[in-house]
């Protein structure tokens, strides 16, 4: 037997049947004796006709039958019993299958490296653990027991009927061939239309998604028909493959279903002419039709499962994808989720190492495109470092490698003087909290946002955060307080309060260097003033790497790192970048009309000019 072409996956019964079973480990006791039920309700199902055959013998010598008529319920009854029985321990072992996938995928997608989530839509990696996990509980609650105990089943009758009357079989066996040829002709082609169904799936959830976290500016710019259309034409694709699979199913059934029907009139008639012709008894034919009867449920349950299998390794391709798709590497030990103890203020002495350390840093997304060419800058102890730069000239590419989403192509990052290649990316993450510019707050209570780096944190940490943020007012507001549901991505919070939420997790963590990206980019000139004031308290306890095009924020770091096009052009402060870098100086001047912020010398700019604010 030759193997599939290379990177074309075997479409074959037996390759589909073992890799279901695969999915098994761990439950495989539960499939034993979930088959040993099934099988002895199944032989004292066949044990059945051979008692009607006595029972008709019996009655047609006049002989009293009562007891065998007895013995018949017990069987109905028994059989019925230990099939419910069987039954629930595969339904069981399915839900239990299922638990072990939907684990198993969740903490993979949650440990994905971040470069598949740019190549892969978050809507069809969750259908993934939703959808597909689903479709695969029925294939290996009810699709591997049924196939095997199906063809023991059917085995066990076969056997019966040869033993009552050969010919009679083979007749059976013609048109039961003739129905299985039908039904591989078309197992392919069930499993090409139930992935393209899955993937149907899984593209209406991500569709659906995108057009879900943009709802306003769907309905801003009067899109909802339009994004109806576009995730109707994937339900449309969704329906079609579906379609299809029924049409495939829909002919597999009625072959089967034909081939015993027709057997059992070729039974019938040939049968009665064999009675009549006295080469078997009327007893003999009674028990043939009802093993031809019987013949039916496991020769369809054989291949109603065969191709529910081939269906269900459509979905399971699907999650195979997922499961092999790279993840950051796994820490030695589970990081510890605490309170950061503050330490004592270090000496400030020329031999201490940095809090961060960028030296010659190289790294492009793609590497025909590189991002950042050469950086190189250190964020010392209790200081606070400013990148300030045009949009795109990699201030939040160096966040990113800094979180260790990503590495550098080339250049090191250090962490307190230690390579980051040295530590895991947990530790480093350790060290660090990020308010991101494009804050997350996840639905939940304000306390649940808070405190979710450190989830057992003190009150009396939580009280000082919330101060330290401004946040006493959005306590007061929100109904419960600190207990208050803030709504998906904090719907019910303004976007400087989601921003000052962020920025009181990140403070709750104690960090060794907190980074803020665009910090005040949703907040208004009195709250950016007092948050500036609070920047500066936290360097007493930590370094503060800031993002910003507001130059009024950062005019009094203690340094700020001028970027242009992937290069570190300047360094200083900011009064002496308005003479010394032409970039820092069109960016400060083009703000000239913002408040709060010093002035401009007339000698500074090319042409003297009236003096206005920063």
């Amino acid at each position: 037997m030759t193997g599939s072409p290379a990177g074309v996956p075997d479409r074959s019964t037996r390759v589909a049947v073992a890799t279901m079973y695969r999915l098994t480990t761990g439950h495989r006791t539960s499939i034993v004796v979930a088959t040993v039920l099934t099988l002895v309700g199944s032989v004292l199902g066949l044990a059945q006709p051979l008692v009607a055959k006595q029972i008709v013998d019996v009655s047609g010598h006049g002989r009293t039958f009562w007891p065998l008529l007895l013995l018949l319920a017990v069987l109905f009854v028994t059989e019925a019993a230990t099939g419910a029985m069987g039954r629930f321990v595969l339904e069981r072992m399915g839900e239990g299958v299922v638990r072990q996938l939907r684990h198993g995928l969740v903490g993979r997608l949650l440990r994905l490296e971040m470069r598949e989530y740019d190549r892969h839509r978050s809507g069809d990696l969750i259908s993934r653990v939703t959808t597909d996990t689903t479709l695969l509980r029925e294939v290996v609650s009810q699709a591997l027991v049924d196939l095997v105990t199906g063809a023991l089943v059917a085995a066990g009758a076969v056997a019966l009927m040869l033993w009552i009357d050969p010919l009679l079989l083979l007749l059976v066996a013609l048109t039961v061939a003739t129905a299985a040829a039908v039904v591989a002709s078309l197992l392919s082609a069930i499993r090409a239309a139930s992935e393209h169904m899955q993937n149907s799936v899984g593209a209406i959830a991500a569709d659906l998604e995108r057009a879900l976290g943009a709802l306003p500016m769907v309905r801003v710019h009067r899109a909802e028909d339009r994004e109806a259309q576009r995730i109707g034409a994937r339900v449309e694709s969704a329906h079609d493959a579906g379609v299809r699979t029924a049409k495939l199913a829909s002919v597999m059934s009625p072959a089967v279903e034909l081939a015993v029907q027709g057997s059992f009139l070729l039974v019938l008639v040939i049968g009665g002419l064999r009675v009549t012709g006295h080469a078997n008894s009327l007893g003999d034919l009674v028990a043939f039709l009802l093993y031809a009867s019987y013949l039916v449920l496991p020769l369809s349950s054989v291949f109603r499962a065969v191709g529910l299998i081939q269906r269900g390794m459509g979905a399971y391709q699907r999650i195979d994808q997922a499961i092999t798709l790279p993840v950051e590497p796994a820490p030695a030990e589970p990081p510890t989720v605490r309170v950061r103890v503050r330490e004592p203020a270090r000496p400030t002495g020329t031999g201490e190492h940095p809090a961060l350390a960028l030296r010659d840093v190289r790294f492009g997304y793609d590497a025909k495109r590189p991002v950042l060419r050469g950086v190189s800058f250190t964020v010392p102890h209790r200081q606070q470092v400013a990148l300030v730069g045009r949009s795109g000239a990699g201030k939040s590419t160096i966040f990113a490698l800094i979180a260790r989403f990503y590495e550098p192509d080339d250049g090191d990052l250090l962490f307190d003087g230690r390579l980051a290649t040295e530590l895991s990316r947990a530790a480093c993450r350790e060290r660090i909290a990020i308010v991101d510019q494009n804050t997350h707050v996840v639905h939940g209570t304000l306390r649940d946002n808070i405190t979710y780096a450190v989830p057992d944190a003190a009150d009396a940490e939580i009280q000082r955060v919330v101060e330290l943020a401004q946040l006493e007012g959005v306590v007061k507001r929100l109904p419960g307080g600190m207990a208050g549901i803030v709504g998906e991505r904090g719907g019910t919070l303004s976007g400087g309060e989601r921003q000052r939420v962020a920025l009181a997790r990140a403070l709750l963590a104690r960090p060794s260097l907190l980074l803020l990206d665009e910090p005040t980019s949703h907040l208004d000139a009195i709250n950016e003033s007092a948050l500036t004031t609070v920047m500066k308290d936290v360097t007493h306890e930590c370094a503060v790497l800031v993002i910003a095009h507001r130059l009024s924020t950062v005019q009094h770091a203690d340094r700020i790192v001028v970027l242009d096009n992937g290069h570190a052009t300047a360094s200083g402060r900011h009064e002496e970048l308005l003479t010394n870098s032409s970039l820092y100086r069109d960016l400060a001047t083009g703000q000239m009309l913002r408040p709060g912020t010093t002035r401009l010398s007339p000698a500074v700019t090319p042409r003297t000019r009236p003096n206005r604010p920063l």
